[in-house]
This record gives structure tokens, sequence and C-alpha cells, in this order.
């Protein structure tokens, strides 16, 4: 039939490539080939040259003629021809094995999912309190109007055939005696797009890109009540692609330093110095707040603050984020600021004895202060000191150690 009998060569070689037996079934090879094909394939960033080997020993087992010919002969008889017809495309035989469901909602068929643009948008408080909105201008790939992303005239294009559609290649170059490096990189035909369009086809308007520059005017709108790292999302407004689901554009909120106002989630935190006269006998100020309203803060008759008091204002905070009426608090935090001056003349002195409250000291008689030794009070930094006595300390601990160690005695050596 055959002209001459061929001689024998590798025929396990296809099994081994499918991790099946000689003896397995078509469900076997079937399944054996589903299962390393999906893993392997170049779209879901697989070894191109193991899938292509996937799909040649797939073919020739699962026709029972070439498997026939493959187990008597092995594989140098079906690369002289004996059975009939070359390896057709390794892509073809994996959508062919898959069902038209499996092709639109899996591999080459189904669209993969764009990359989102992120942007930071600074904003103020003042912003986030009342709201507001901003335009930007953005740019973008659009998806070229004139051939509807095709990239050519006539709406077709061929297979890459350096990347053999992959979009991928591999190249091998060898490190060492029977080492060999194995690397993956974009084809540099295609640009990783798997497809190739002619000189003559290209579309004039994008000059076979596919995709144009588009510039557009986006209006962010900042709720009341955001917050500082919160995400304004607007779906679809990404650089678009051919086969691909556009992406997001985000804007992320950064919130910039406000001079006065504090916010802690939904408080608002602000400083207000008073005078000793203010603290003890009252006070009356104006405080502007984020929205420009004019707030007139006062104390009560006869109301006295302390240094470091805080006091609150209700329904003055921040507006929650989507419900804008319920608000949070203002809290006011006082700082008492003493006379500058080291002294007060002994007349105001008296003045105010009379009217404060007398100090928890008793009052020592003539004969309890001629026992007494008089003292002077110096002006010390409180914050120095301590620094100081703390270094003490240590050098004090280190001397200690240094102490503790026992002495070591050198002995001479012995000379030959």
């Amino acid at each position: 039939m055959f002209g001459r009998a061929p001689r024998t060569s590798n025929n396990s070689k296809y099994y081994e490539v499918l991790g099946v037996s000689k003896s397995a079934s078509q469900d076997e090879l079937k399944k054996a080939y589903r299962k390393a094909a999906i893993k392997n394939h170049p779209d879901k960033g697989g070894d191109p040259e193991k899938f292509k080997e996937l799909a040649q020993a797939y073919e020739v087992l699962s026709d029972p003629e070439k498997r026939e010919l493959y187990d008597q002969y092995g594989e140098d008889a079906l690369k002289e021809g004996m059975g009939g017809g070359g390896v057709h495309d390794p892509f073809d035989i994996f959508e062919s094995f898959f069902s038209p469901l499996h092709r639109r909602d899996g591999f080459r068929g189904r669209k993969k999912q764009g990359e989102d643009v992120v942007h930071t948008l600074k904003v103020s408080l003042d912003d986030l309190y009342k709201g507001t909105s901003k335009k930007l201008s953005l740019s973008r790939n659009k998806l070229c109007p004139k051939c509807k992303g095709k990239g050519s005239k006539s709406g077709a294009s061929g297979r890459c055939y350096g990347c053999q559609g992959s979009g991928m290649r591999v190249t091998t170059r060898q490190i060492a005696p029977g080492m060999i490096q194995q690397m993956q990189h974009m084809c540099p035909e295609c640009k990783g797009s798997g497809e190739v369009i002619s000189e003559r086809d290209r579309c004039t308007q994008c000059k076979g890109n596919k995709v144009v520059q588009e510039k557009k005017v986006l209006e962010v709108h900042v709720e009341k009540g955001m917050k500082h790292g919160q995400k304004i999302v607007y779906p679809g407004e990404a650089d678009e692609a051919p086969d691909t689901v556009t992406g997001d554009i985000v804007f992320v909120l950064q919130q910039k330093e406000h001079p006065k106002f504090k916010r802690k989630f939904d408080d608002l935190y602000v400083e207000q110095s008073l005078s000793l006269t203010e603290a003890l006998c009252g006070f009356q100020f104006v405080l502007t707040h984020l929205d420009g309203r004019q707030l007139l803060v006062k104390s009560n008759p006869g109301e006295v603050v302390k240094p470091d008091q805080y006091k609150a204002i209700n329904d003055e905070g921040m507006p929650q984020y989507q419900r804008p009426f319920m608000k949070g608090r203002l809290f006011i935090h006082f700082n008492v600021e003493f006379p500058e001056s080291g002294t007060l003349p002994s007349e105001k002195c008296q003045v105010l004895k009379a009217m404060l409250p007398s100090g928890s000291l008793k009052q020592s008689s003539d004969m309890d202060l001629d026992e007494c030794e008089e003292t002077t009070l110096h002006d010390v930094n409180i914050e120095e000191e301590m620094r100081q006595k703390q270094h003490q300390r240590h050098q004090e601990a280190y001397d200690e150690d240094d102490d503790d160690e026992p002495t070591m005695h050198r002995m001479p050596c012995n000379q030959q």
C-alpha cells in the first residue's frame, strides 16, 4: 500500500504530552486535552509551544486511522505524510473542540477586561462640607469611528505568522551545556494583537491602530460629606480597545490641610485661645464656618473655662454622606493664655485675692514663719531638665556596667 515498510520511531511522545496511557479511550483523551489546553492557552498566559504540542497530539490520537499509524510506526511516519494532510492550526482545534457557548464566554471569543484609569482629585475641607463640581479635561483612546475598531478598510485582518496569532513569541537560548533558557515576550510584528493588516488595507484615519485619541470633559460631582480617600467612579469611560470591555475612570479624593478646622469622622475640631480674663469672666467671639456662616460663640454668665477644656456645638459638624441633613458636632478646644508679665502690682493682687476663692494652703502664723528657712524660686525649662536627667541616668548606668566587668589578667605566652 505504501510501497515500503516504514521504520518504527517514537510512538509514546503524544501520549506523554497529553498525560494518558496508550490504552486511553477517546473520552480520556478529550478530558486530558481539555484540561491541559485550558491550562496552557496563550490567552491565559500559558506556553504557546506547549499549546501547539497538545493540539498536535490530540489531533493525531483522536483520529482512529492516524492513531493506528502512530502506534505502529511512530511520529516519523506522520511527518512523511502517511497520515494524510498536515497538522491544523492549534487555535482552530481548540475552538472546534468547545461548543459555541464556551467560545463566546471562554477564551478568544470573550472580551477581556480593560484597565481602570485612576486620577487623584484634590479637594478642600470646604468642598467636602458644601459639596462641589469640578470639570476636568481628559484624553483617552476611542475605537476608530471610520473602521469601527477593525484597523482596516475592508474590516478584515490576517493572523500574524510570527506568533501564530497568540501575540507572544517564545525564544530559547543555551546558557550552559545541557541547559536551555526559555523566554516569552510580546510579538514585535503584531505588537501582541495576534493580527496583521496589510499596508494597503490600513484605515486612513487610525493608520491601522484601531483607536484614535479623544479629548473629553468630565464633570466630577463631589457630594457633601465625602471623605479623604473616597472614590468617585465613572463606568466605561477609560481607554477603549478592540474586543475589550472598557474600564472605568476612578477619581480618588485627596483632602488638603485646612488652616483652622480638623475633621475626625463626622465631627469638626477647632482651636480657640482665651485670655485669663475671658476664661474667668466670660467670653464672646465670632467663628466663621466652612460654608461662610458666622457663628456667635459665647459663655454662660458666671461660667469659668479651664485650660485644655472642650466644649461642643451640636449639628455644626460635617454632614453625613448621602444624608446631608444629619451632621456631627463641632468641638472647640480652649487654650487659656496667662499674662506675659511675670509680676502683678500688689494692689491688683489684693483685689484678686478678695474676688477669687482662697487657696488650699493654711495661712501660717508669724511664729511659724520665723521658724522657716526662706527659699528662692528660679525659672526652669522642665523639658530640658528632664532630657538632661535622662541623659545623666543613661551615662551612670553605662559607667556601672563598666565597673561590674571583671578584670582580665593576660598570661604570657610560652615561647619555644
